[in-house]
């Protein structure tokens, strides 16, 4: 006796159609897993065969083979415990066969039968139409995310039992509905407000135009100048997710498995915050079957590397060509795997070892001998890639005492939505453009056009400050921002004026 089931496996962020094939034969008892399955995959044979007892289902005590197909791609995860417990209730006649053409099974099993939730469901209810799938079998945690793909029927269960039930009598069951609203996490950053930073107007001035036009920025000032706490409020003011980035973004959460308790969409930013002592593939992602890093799990949202300088020299190289690209290919010699990873670099760092250099307070102890070794760690084409270099000084003593508050982060808010709003009707016939920060060579020349003036002062800051090409173009991509954010249809003097003024870096060599 034969049963195909059909589930799912993920390539990255990718699902792959998988077919579970059950024989049920003569022979000694006993159960073989092939179609390169992994621990977890031949483990799942012990679970199934517990829950299917534990169900009050008679488990047949004949040779049962289990063949993942394709062959040659490895299977991973416990996700194929429900349609293997399926397969062989379909194979022995305990289940009827007549859907198991149309619907794809997703879910872990205890030993008692119950279903747990697993990861990676929502790109493979993404991809379920282009499968030939017309429903979606997955635990009752897992629905709310699978529920969210449009003309799709999702069922959930919270038992193995329930499954069964719905393959026996499909007429009593109803899938899931949304009603038209999608469901969203809880919203993370919602304590940190602009309000709570006294003074720095010139770091709150950069964050606007970082958020306004997703431009990559660098804190640099001495300790306890109010860096982090600038870094960690950018989430505030920048805009809500569109209901496409919201899909992307969550798909990749999914994967890693970061979503099972947090709601169907993430409409929020992300922001991570790796420590200084993450090596090269946790931020870029890896592994024998590589997963989704950091940099990828901060798409559509911010990457704050707080501490830059203490990070090593190789690990911040791997982020050069993600920055420039917006996706990172992770190569292996079984298979390669491209992930999206269109994110905001957010950094800080002291100018120096001690961290006073410059400070007109306490005098700096570290030898000039100590200072190049210290920004050496950051390479000159890394530099290059951040848009906006800030100098943080420390509050002065009356700053600090007096109980001032300062601009809320809902003004500005409205003023960066209201450029993103800009920028997004600019490029509407480019949809491969959200914001400035993305522009490249061919809308540079279309929307960042020069008047002599404006191309002199430019000319000038090139040479006196030994600028490249590249920190040129993103000059422009600053000032087209400066100028969205007043209203200005056209770039002028002040505009870039203004984005030379935050290559604080660049001057400081």
């Amino acid at each position: 006796m034969l049963a195909t089931v059909w589930s799912a496996s993920l390539v990255g962020i990718n699902a792959v159609k998988v077919g579970v094939e059950i024989d049920v034969s003569g022979g000694m008892p006993g159960i073989v897993v092939v179609g390169l399955p992994d621990t977890a995959v031949q483990e799942s044979k012990e679970r199934v065969k517990a829950a299917l007892k534990n169900s009050s289902y008679a488990f047949p005590l004949r040779r049962i083979v289990i063949n993942l197909t394709p062959a040659d791609l490895r299977k991973e995860g416990p996700c194929f415990d429900l349609p293997i417990a399926i397969g062989i209730l379909a194979a022995s006649e305990q289940v009827s066969p007549q859907l198991l053409g149309d619907f794809l099974f997703l879910g872990e099993l205890s030993l008692d039968g119950t279903l747990r939730p697993v990861a990676g469901v929502l790109p493979i209810a993404a991809a379920a139409q282009e499968m030939g799938i017309t429903a979606l079998v997955v635990p009752e945690g897992n629905v709310g995310e699978a529920a969210v793909v449009k003309g799709l029927q999702v069922y959930g269960c919270n038992h193995l039992c329930d499954a069964i039930a719905l393959l026996n009598n499909p007429s009593q069951y109803q899938p899931t509905q949304l009603d038209g609203k999608v469901p969203f996490a809880p919203h993370p950053f919602g304590g940190l407000d602009l309000q709570d930073v006294k003074g720095q107007a010139h770091g709150r001035r950069a964050l606007e135009i970082a958020a306004a036009g997703g431009h990559n920025l660098i804190f640099v000032g001495p300790p306890g100048s109010g860096k982090t706490m600038l870094a960690k409020r950018l989430p505030g003011i920048l805009p809500p997710l569109s209901f496409e980035e919201a899909l992307e973004v969550t798909q990749i959460y999914s994967v890693v498995g970061l979503l099972k308790n947090r709601g169907a969409l993430i409409g929020d930013r992300p922001f991570r915050s790796p420590h200084h002592s993450a090596s090269g593939p946790s931020l870029v992602g890896g592994g024998s079957y590589p997963k989704p890093g950091e940099i990828s799990l901060a798409h559509r949202g911010i990457l704050f590397l707080d501490e830059l300088t203490e990070f090593k020299r190789d690990v911040l190289e791997f982020l050069r060509q993600p920055l420039e690209d917006g996706r990172v290919t992770i190569s292996r010699t079984k298979q390669s795997v491209e992930f999206p990873a269109q994110f905001t670099l957010v950094a800080s760092t002291n100018p120096c070892p001690c961290g006073y250099f410059g400070d007109p307070i306490q005098p700096c102890t570290c030898s000039p001998r100590h200072r190049e070794q210290y920004w050496a760690k950051l390479s000159g084409p890394l530099m290059d890639r951040i848009d906006l270099q800030v100098a943080v000084n420390r509050l002065k003593p009356e700053e600090i005492t007096r109980q001032t508050t300062g601009e809320p982060s809902e003004p500005v808010r409205k003023r960066v939505q209201a450029a993103r709003d800009r920028a997004r009707e600019r490029f509407k016939a480019e949809p491969n453009i959200r914001c400035n920060a993305e522009m490249q060579t061919a809308q540079l020349r279309k929307w960042c056009p020069l008047d002599d003036a404006t191309r002199n002062l430019l000319e000038g800051a090139i040479r006196k400050l030994g600028l490249s090409a590249r920190a040129t173009d993103r000059i422009l991509k600053v000032a087209r921002t400066i100028a969205d954010l007043a209203g200005d249809d056209p770039i002028n003097i002040s505009h870039v004026a203004e984005a030379i003024q935050y290559r604080t870096i660049d001057r400081m060599q």
